[in-house]
């Protein structure tokens, strides 16, 4: 996920600053396995993060007088008294989370005297680093949004659901149940949330009913139809399918995976010569292995994905786990070539199937559709002319920024006291801590 906030009438805050203290700060993922960390605090932020650290291997330390019962289950050392300045000795990073300012400051100072690195609850001006998504107080006094790229939640659902082994279920269900937590949290703390389809936009009012008091906007997918313009295909020897996406994301891996191994074989019963091409950066070894493969073709990176586009028979989109849109999908479209995809590799998108593009959800049927499409030059051209009409009347970058202001606006005028505008606040990408 990305936040987005916008302000409006904030008086003494200003968000030129906010931003460029933002910048100050240096990305990074920590390694914090069997490292001492002393977590200040036993409330639910304080258990938040202690359960968020042991997850990470931390050997954790939590001091507080008093504590919720779910830290007595917890593999911690707990020192039930108040706060001391000895207790940072042999300390790799601190996390204040108790409920008293005076507390927590004492605590900033006294880790910065010991170049301890420290997080202090609800005071980002004294944090020496910013967990995700608790990066901004619970309360800005601007407007604030969050634009959602996906409901992650159902990612991971989906992931359990497709997972081969009953401990891959286990793990991706324990994701699952984790991510639903903290989408209905984090939902909760914006004043407006924007999704990339109305299905999105359902699926969080189902999941999380709270979440009908915030207002959800609907922000569709756009493609710059002048950058991806059909291209009459290159005289080529073979048919072509060519699958386009990031190889270091789970879903893309699992879907090529599944089409080589269970798709690809029924096609060329039909169609000997096709070539498969994988376009995309970082595969994974899995991925690397098909290559091995008589026909099938893996790039890695590349610097420009439309002479993959232009050199495709059809484009496949065989996904089995996701969720947003397929901005894939969008560019293939664009670029005037044939689209065969899954239901959820489709999933939020206007298409209509057998005009737009093709849809089918099992092996047999997903392979009859791409053959179908090799062998009848006169229906993929119909499909490929009425796909590349859809998105440039609908679906070009110019009409989703029309929606994307008018939700800024929306916003910022909601915002009791408003008056006037200041610079998009942009923060990510987010995920739990």
């Amino acid at each position: 996920m990305t936040t987005v906030g916008v302000g409006s009438g904030m008086n003494s805050y200003d968000s030129r600053a906010c931003y460029s203290r933002a910048l100050q700060y240096y990305p990074i993922f920590l390694n914090l396995r069997e490292r001492p960390v002393l977590v200040a605090g036993a409330g639910k932020v304080g258990l938040r993060k202690t359960r968020g650290l042991l997850d990470a291997g931390a050997q954790v330390t939590v001091v507080s007088p008093v504590a919720l019962d779910e830290f007595d289950s917890l593999p911690v050392r707990h020192l039930r008294r108040r706060f001391r300045a000895s207790d940072l000795a042999g300390i790799s990073l601190v996390f204040a989370a108790t409920n008293d300012r005076t507390v927590n400051h004492r605590i900033a100072l006294a880790a910065r005297q010991r170049g301890i690195l420290a997080n202090i609850a609800d005071s980002p001006e004294e944090c020496d680093f910013l967990v995700p998504a608790v990066n901004m107080p619970r309360r800005l006094p601007c407007p604030s949004l969050l634009f959602t790229h996906n409901v992650e939640a159902e990612i991971w659902r989906r992931h359990a659901d497709t997972a081969g082994s009953w401990l891959r279920r286990r793990l991706y269900r324990q994701q699952w149940e984790r991510m639903q937590r903290f989408e209905s949290r984090t939902l909760s703390a914006f004043d407006r949330v924007l999704a990339v389809s109305d299905l999105d936009r359902q699926t969080f009012h189902r999941l999380y009913p709270e979440s009908r008091k915030t207002p959800i906007s609907v922000i569709p997918t756009g493609v710059d139809t002048e950058y991806f313009v059909p291209t009459p295909p290159a005289p080529a020897a073979m048919p072509r399918i060519v699958f386009t996406g990031s190889m270091d994301w789970l879903p893309n891996v699992d879907g090529v995976l599944y089409f080589a191994r269970e798709i690809l074989p029924l096609i060329r019963a039909e169609a000997p010569d096709v070539v498969f091409t994988i376009v995309g950066r970082s595969p994974t070894a899995e991925v690397l292995e098909l290559a091995s493969q008589p026909g099938i073709e893996v790039t890695g990176r590349v610097d420009d994905v439309r002479p993959y586009l232009a050199s495709s028979t059809v484009n496949v989109v065989p996904l089995r786990i996701g969720g947003g849109t397929r901005l894939k999908i969008f560019e293939a479209m664009a670029a005037g070539r044939a689209v065969v995809s899954t239901t959820i590799g489709a999933e939020g998108l206007p298409g209509e199937p057998d005009r737009h593009l093709m849809l089918a959800d099992d092996p047999g049927s997903f392979a009859q559709s791409v053959v179908a499409l090799l062998h009848d030059r006169e229906r993929r051209q119909a499909m490929e002319s009425a796909a590349r009409t859809l998105v440039t009347t609908h679906y070009d970058w110019a009409a989703a920024a029309t929606h994307f202001d008018k939700a800024l606006a929306d916003t910022a005028t909601a915002a009791p006291g408003s008056a006037g505008s200041v610079p998009l606040i942009s923060i990510g990408p987010v995920r739990p801590s």
